[in-house]
């Protein structure tokens, strides 16, 4: 009797073997769809039955959170009055693996009344879809990979690749970059990883500062009540320095008669506030140190990022 695991490594090689086939079956038809979908004003509306249907909105989805406004219609409300929702400014496209699912008729229909592009996604290329198609995505005629071979496991796996596979062409093409991804994906941890230091950082009455004329009894008050465990040294906004809880040690011995600028270690690590916080961590990691100074092109500080804001926020 073949074991669950022996079951899983056959699903999976049969599944990876049509995604190799697939990749070296891909024609110019691919680059003609992206030019296609790059000019078109309005929505990709993407379409499709049963569990082409949920691939058709998975790949909606992931085309609108990468710089491609897109739309998921269902076919059976499309015929109860959702092609409204399919304009002139739009291009569709419809999946089906058959090509001869009958609830895509009334948008098959609808897009050629309207001169719509339609771009259809199918194995076979004499299928109806195929045949009524502007351009035409063929999928490789590689078997299911379940038990009796009509599952659709191979068939959607492909699918949502190929999807996977118009999303990132059209992001380069486009110039999406990370900042722009993150305008899509403000929340969670996704988010966080793509926020920018100047976003989170610490400003105005929070920075902990003082001038270099500061006593260094007055300094310790504001490393204290600030709680980063580092201070600024600025003159005129500009940071002269930074003095961090190794630097008191390393100037234990009559430390109060001190000004801030003796004490401070000069030309800090600092970093500027449109970075990643990311990248910020990263930096603290490498150097093994909690908190950074974020600064403009002329050294003026414009604020504070701490390992824990970093941390709390879920960016590792």
């Amino acid at each position: 009797m073949t074991s669950a695991l022996d079951t899983a490594r056959a699903v999976l090689t049969t599944e990876s073997a049509a995604l190799a086939q697939l990749a070296s079956e891909l024609t110019e038809d691919f680059a003609d769809v992206v030019d296609t979908l790059l000019k078109v004003p309005g929505r990709v509306i993407v379409s499709g039955m049963g569990k082409s249907g949920h691939v058709a909105a998975k790949i909606a989805a992931t085309l609108a959170s990468t710089g491609t406004p897109a739309q998921f219609v269902h076919p059976g409300e499309a015929s109860h009055g959702d092609l409204g929702m399919i304009t002139r400014s739009d291009a569709v496209i419809l999946i089906s693996n058959s090509g001869e699912s009958k609830e895509l008729a009334d948008i098959i229909a609808h897009t050629r009344r309207f001169d719509i592009p339609l771009i259809g996604v199918t194995k076979r290329a004499d299928s109806t879809l195929s045949k009524q198609s502007d351009h035409l995505l063929q999928l490789s005629d590689a078997p299911e990979a379940c038990a009796i071979g009509m599952a659709p496991t191979t068939s959607t796996t492909l699918t949502m690749a190929l999807g996977d596979a118009l999303a990132v062409a059209l992001m380069k093409a486009r110039g999406f970059e990370r900042a722009d991804y993150q305008t899509f994906h403000p929340g969670g941890t996704l988010g966080a990883q793509l926020l920018t230091v100047a976003a989170v950082m610490h400003k105005a009455d929070a920075l902990p500062v003082v001038t270099p004329a500061t006593p260094m009894g007055d300094t310790l008050l504001e490393m204290s009540a600030k709680g980063f465990g580092v201070v600024a040294v600025a003159e005129d906004g500009v940071l002269r320095g930074i003095i961090t809880d190794g630097d008191l040690r390393r100037n234990l011995k009559g430390l109060l008669d001190h000004t801030a600028g003796e004490v401070a270690t000069a030309n800090p690590r600092t970093i500027p506030a449109d970075i990643l916080l990311v990248d910020a961590l990263g930096i603290m990691n490498d150097n093994r140190i909690s908190a950074l100074f974020a600064v403009d092109a002329e050294g003026r500080l414009e604020g504070l990022i701490h390992i824990h804001d970093a941390l709390r926020l879920g960016v590792k």
